[in-house]
């Protein structure tokens, strides 16, 4: 769902992020010659090209950040990102339309607070600084008045919004049936069938049915597309016996990480300050009675364990209080202490057992650091060699030969994962690299995860083909006995579900002798006919340990308890069958949080839908024009 704020902040937090963001560029109505500079309006409310432009420009930033690498506008035009934010743009000018028409607006004095308020305009002091915000809006190709302007239209636009939404409730119908749905329970039986449930064991076909199988289901006997490979590349881990190591610098490199193998014993301590010691020596007399934990006697005094938490501690850290918390010879209470900042007690909650390593027993995993760290430098220092060799036109060949680099071939085919580094294809940037090179690209240097580099080379690429039968038989044979298995499954489930139903049907008949059934709260039936694994008040998102989750979901779909339905998953086949339906007490207490979010969010979404029917109305009332020509340009510049 969309926040319901993006429809009326959205201009202000656009120029607002595009300020944060230095380097953006503007699209200032001098950037077009001739014409409208509007790339549309609403009425008489224009949207200029530069508001959509730094709205656009903050949108592609945006999603760069997240993805980690340039977001480039065909890509944004690809998921519709443009059409997406001149409909909130449009969306915005159809509220600073109506609040133009019936004369709303906001004072200057809301408008400086609101100003004022924005992080980006705050100089070193934590202040609104004047200077810095007429640097920004300057950068932004903003006037003060131009960008007061729009600060005002959103507030505007606020007002109007909070009118049309604010009193919007969801009724209470809807909340409780939804509610109702979302915690009802159920009890029903599962059984999965498999081979051994079959009346007869399935019997392998001649091979005319094989063959014919093996033509009918070619994609899953064809093999993929292989891209050959050729590739050099260099590791730390290929020059790391090579590296030569000072003996002075590893020990320098140890006395650097000293405290990853030299500590003293630590205690994980929190420290109660008392008011008084007479509140001190109570409060423990009443922590050795039993008469009050530790975390209550910190509540009592208005605090959290994390307000208290001195975490892992050595005994001088502790100053006056180490010999008396270090006595302790586990888990328990020190004190009352007289500290510096007053009578204390102390919880001391571990014991973390000291640590000395000495130089000799950490020296091989030093120098296997120190070796990668002087590899990775190394390979530094040679990848401007290596880009040169191969920028000059030589061969992958000949530049591994000139840097002493490996030299390798690979048949590489698209969804390969590996985990570790022994081969090259085991590194995701390389997979990223295969699978998109082409035979005219120039070799280049691209950089591993682990500091290596590497550069290929595609050689072939071999097309997508049906293995031949004799190859591929036992596969064959496998998968149609799995396919027939499936069908004759299902069919013996078919028949299960029937009887299930037809004796479900049968055994009220069987009870009072009238068919009638008592009064109950909760709708039930008798046991299923077939025998199966009960499961009792069953919630929606409940799960079974190694069952597909459709069969929960089955359960849920059948309306009168007795039914059997069918649930297949996974290649897997389930009779389901429903016992009882259980409503949902709306009135318990862990029934609370769920109706408050439902609430809330059937609340939201009627808000939003009344909020979207307000806007297109002044739309339709006022007119709206767009200019593509002006759009066509802000998208050029933005590329």
């Amino acid at each position: 769902m969309k926040n319901l704020r993006t429809h009326g902040k959205s201009t202000i937090v656009w120029v607002l992020m595009g300020l944060m963001v230095l380097g953006l560029g503007g699209f200032g109505v001098t950037t077009f010659s001739g014409g409208s500079s509007a790339v549309g309006s609403v009425g008489e409310t224009e949207i200029t090209a530069d508001q959509y432009g730094r709205a656009l420009r903050s949108e592609l930033n945006n999603y760069s950040q997240q993805m980690g690498q340039h977001f480039t506008m065909a890509q944004a035009q690809a998921i519709g990102l443009p059409q997406a934010v001149q409909g909130q743009l449009f969306g915005a000018a159809a509220l600073a339309e109506e609040a133009r028409r019936i004369g709303l607006s906001v004072g200057d004095e809301r408008i400086a607070q609101t100003i004022t308020a924005v992080p980006a305009f705050r100089g070193p002091s934590g202040s609104f600084d004047r200077a810095a915000y007429a640097d920004l809006l300057r950068r932004e190709r903003l006037t003060e008045g131009e960008f007061e302007h729009e600060v005002r239209q959103d507030e505007a636009r606020m007002i109007l919004q909070r009118a049309v939404a604010g009193g919007i409730v969801a009724p209470e119908p809807v909340v409780n049936r939804t509610a109702g749905w979302i915690l009802e329970t159920r009890d029903f039986t599962w059984r999965e069938l498999t081979a051994a449930d079959l009346p007869h064991t399935v019997e392998d076909p001649d091979q005319a049915i094989l063959e014919a199988w093996h033509q009918a289901n070619a994609p899953r006997f064809t093999a993929p597309e292989v891209r050959k490979i050729s590739y050099i590349w260099l590791t730390p881990e290929m020059l790391a016996d090579t590296v030569e190591l000072d003996d002075a610098a590893l020990r320098d490199l140890y006395q650097a990480r000293i405290n990853d193998y030299q500590q003293p014993e630590l205690r994980m301590v929190e420290r109660l300050v008392m008011p008084s010691a007479q509140a001190a020596a109570d409060a423990r007399a009443r922590l050795d009675a039993g008469e009050i934990t530790f975390a209550q006697l910190v509540a009592e005094r208005g605090l959290t364990l994390d307000d208290i938490d001195l975490g892992e501690v050595s005994q001088d850290q502790l100053g006056v209080a180490g010999e008396a918390v270090f006595a302790l010879d586990g888990p328990g209470i020190a004190g009352p202490v007289d500290t510096p900042l007053g009578p204390a007690l102390f919880s001391m909650n571990a014991i973390l057992e000291p640590r000395n390593i000495a130089f000799e027993q950490a020296e091989p995993d030093l120098r296997a650091e120190a070796a990668a760290d002087r590899a990775r430098r190394i390979i530094t220092e040679r990848s401007a060699a290596i880009e040169d060799s191969l920028a000059s036109g030589a061969s992958l060949e000949d530049a591994a030969q000139e840097n002493d680099m490996q030299v390798g071939l690979i048949d590489w085919t698209q969804g390969f994962t590996g985990d570790d580094h022994s081969t090259i294809a085991n590194y995701p940037a390389f997979r990223e690299q295969a699978a998109v090179v082409v035979a005219e690209d120039f070799p280049q240097l691209f950089e591993l995860d682990d500091g290596g580099v590497f550069a290929l080379r595609l050689d072939e690429v071999v097309a997508p083909a049906l293995r031949p039968y004799d190859e591929v038989a036992d596969e064959v044979l496998a998968d149609w006995r799995q396919a027939e298995t499936l069908r004759l499954l299902r069919q013996q489930a078919e028949e299960d579900r029937v009887t299930a139903v037809a004796a479900a049907t049968l055994a009220p008949a069987n009870g009072d002798g009238n068919g009638a059934a008592a009064e109950q709260d909760d709708t039930a039936a008798s046991p299923p006919a077939t025998p199966g694994t009960v499961q009792q008040n069953m919630g929606r998102d409940g799960w079974i340990e190694g069952v597909p989750p459709d069969v929960i979901a089955r359960a849920f779909r059948i309306t009168e308890p007795g039914d059997a339905e069918i649930a297949e998953a996974q290649g897997r086949v389930f009779l389901v069958t429903l016992d009882a339906i259980h409503a949902a007490d709306l009135s318990a207490e862990q029934a609370g949080p769920v109706l408050d979010a439902v609430r809330m969010q059937a609340q939201r979404s009627l808000q939003q839908d009344v909020f979207d029917y307000f806007t297109r109305a002044i739309q339709t009332q006022a007119g709206v024009t767009i200019n593509q020509n002006v759009i066509n340009m802000v998208h050029t510049q933005a590329q």
